[in-house]
């Protein structure tokens, strides 16, 4: 009878435990570069390197071997398991912006430069 009733004391303090694990606070972690939708629409073909570092910011990481390139990314880890993940390629040419690819769209006047 003893050991029912320590069986019984020992699962119940085992599914409280395990309750507990679901009420403990996670922090999002966001990583990255943040960007939104009307950001990109600021950018326009034939803007220079400065240009698109004063709209966007300074890309995430820096490729030594191809500067003609600059990757946005941004990540964030949920803290209840909702990730998000978002990215951007920003491509030049004779350092004037030429092309965007990646999560986001490109603009209706993208390729209007702003000279015009």
């Amino acid at each position: 009878m003893k050991a029912v009733i320590k069986t019984l004391v020992l699962v119940a303090g085992l599914i409280s435990l395990s309750a507990c694990s679901s009420w403990v606070y996670r922090i999002d972690i966001p990583q990255g570069n943040f960007l939104e939708q009307k950001d990109i629409d600021k950018l326009r073909v034939a803007m220079t390197k400065e240009q698109v570092k004063y709209v966007l910011g300074s890309p995430v990481a820096d490729n030594a071997f191809d500067n003609n390139t600059w990757h946005y990314f941004y990540a964030l880890k949920g803290g209840r398991g909702n990730n998000f993940e978002k990215q951007l390629i920003v491509e030049f040419k004779d350092n004037k912006l030429q092309d965007i690819r990646g999560d986001f769209n490109k603009s209706a006047d993208f390729n209007t430069p702003l000279d015009i």
